[in-house]
């Protein structure tokens, strides 16, 4: 079965081809704002699962269409990606010193099914001063990243620790993947 991934992430792309996958990508077109009212679960799961069906329309029924979102939770609030330098100093300047929530929701569409699913990591953050986060946004591509880093980069010196899956944090929870493809009696390794 031919695998599609709605995704605008390389890094998404990177993890997928780790795992010796080599997707096509297909970039989709939504609208990611947060509705009011919504909790974080509520929207994580409409945009991740709009994202594949946005794909899938686009006469992909026979394919194996795979979507995701990634969002951070701190102390009960949504952090999503920054808008600007001043944003992104904003939230790294709130995961100072924090225990934060990485979710990402994963959705798998093939023949008018959809599977969904939510990975949960959480990141403890060491305390930032100004100076560490002016240095880190002189030097990162911070804008589309939620909670304005990369785990993957230069922000690894500002974790702590983390309680579950690395690969969530970076956005795509490979081992969730695995056992979502499973679920579906597909198996890459067999």
């Amino acid at each position: 079965m031919k695998m599609i991934l709605a995704s605008a992430s390389p890094r998404r792309k990177e993890l997928l081809q780790l795992i010796g996958l080599n997707p096509e990508i297909l970039i989709p077109d939504i609208d990611e704002r947060i509705r009011p009212g919504e909790t974080p679960g509520v929207f994580l799961k409409r945009v991740t699962i709009a994202k594949g069906i946005s794909v899938y329309r686009k006469k992909y029924f026979s394919h194996l269409l795979v979507s995701a979102d990634t969002i951070v939770m701190c102390a009960d609030s949504l952090i999503g990606k920054p808008v600007d330098r001043e944003d992104a100093f904003r939230m790294l300047t709130q995961l100072s010193g924090q225990r934060h929530e990485v979710l990402t929701g994963m959705a798998l569409i093939s023949q008018g099914e959809t599977l969904f699913e939510i990975s949960r990591t959480a990141v403890y953050f060491k305390e930032l001063s100004k100076g560490e986060i002016d240095f880190y946004l002189d030097r990162e591509d911070y804008l589309d990243k939620a909670g304005a880093y990369a785990i993957q980069g230069r922000a690894a010196i500002f974790v702590e620790k983390i309680e579950g899956c690395f690969f969530n944090v970076m956005g795509f929870p490979l081992n969730l993947f695995y056992r979502m493809l499973q679920g579906r009696g597909l198996n890459l390794y067999e």
